[in-house]
């Protein structure tokens, strides 16, 4: 097994995220892989945690990544992060993400958590995804 192709798998994401124009259009550049100090907009996308499992074979070396994206905001109700939400899967979905050594052989959505964060004043959505990425 080999960890390389955490942050390949990652820069990839953050590139398909940051030029996707429906993404583009409800947070602008609000794509953080560590939230900023200061004022935040009032809705953003984080790159959160992962889990990486071998998965190598006879054929190769593959990585099983499971990893987390998080759509946050201080509006009110769920209905616009909801939307910003399925924007995110439509946009990784349809991607083919292109890595500098190796390819993304299946990049899928499983599953989405809504919840209230603190006092309730922000809400947050955690999209997790499973990636498989296969090396040279």
């Amino acid at each position: 097994m080999s960890y390389a192709s955490a942050s390949l798998l990652q820069a990839a994401v953050y590139q398909t995220l940051a030029t996707d124009p429906a993404v583009s259009a409800m947070v602008g550049s609000a794509i953080y892989d560590q939230v900023p100090a200061g004022t935040l907009p009032s809705t953003y996308i984080t790159l959160g945690p992962e889990t990486a499992t071998q998965v190598s074979d006879r054929t190769g070396r593959s990585t099983r990544h499971d990893f987390s994206i998080s759509v946050n905001t201080d509006a009110s109700g769920f209905l616009s992060i909801k939307d910003v939400a399925g924007v995110v899967t439509d946009a990784l979905q349809d991607a083919t993400l292109v890595l500098p050594n190796g390819a993304v052989s299946v990049l899928e959505f499983q599953r989405a958590r809504a919840r209230r964060i603190g006092n309730g004043a922000l809400r947050q959505i955690d999209l997790r995804f499973r990636a498989r990425v296969d090396l040279d």
